[in-house]
């Protein structure tokens, strides 16, 4: 995504903007290890929107963050191959909307 895009910084705010908020954010949060694929969070949160509902897009960023963060911190991934494989879930999720999909035959359908 380029140029000017909306948000809570107000129209005109520019994909600069947005990197250096994530610098700030990062830096302030003490994840260092972690650069931010701004097109892929982007692209997870339009994608999951369209699929469920405006509010899946937040949601679903913070879920892949989440899950990013216990592969990394659990060493089974790095930060970035952690987000990449947890992003690739939910973007698979979103191909079938909130019916089927590749959970839908999985632990996640038995209420365990």
């Amino acid at each position: 995504m380029t140029g000017i895009t909306e948000g809570a910084g107000g129209a005109g705010a520019t994909d600069q903007d947005l990197a250096q908020w994530s610098q700030r954010l990062i830096q302030a949060l003490q994840i260092l290890d972690l650069k931010v694929d701004q097109q892929l969070v982007a692209r997870l949160a339009a994608e999951s929107s369209r699929a469920v509902n405006g509010e899946a897009g937040p949601v679903t960023a913070l879920l892949v963050g989440y899950a990013a963060g216990l592969a990394a911190k659990g060493g089974s991934a790095t930060p970035q191959d952690a987000v990449q494989s947890a992003a690739d879930v939910a973007l698979r999720l979103c191909e079938h909307g909130t019916e089927g999909g590749p959970d839908s035959e999985g632990w996640s359908s038995t209420a365990q």
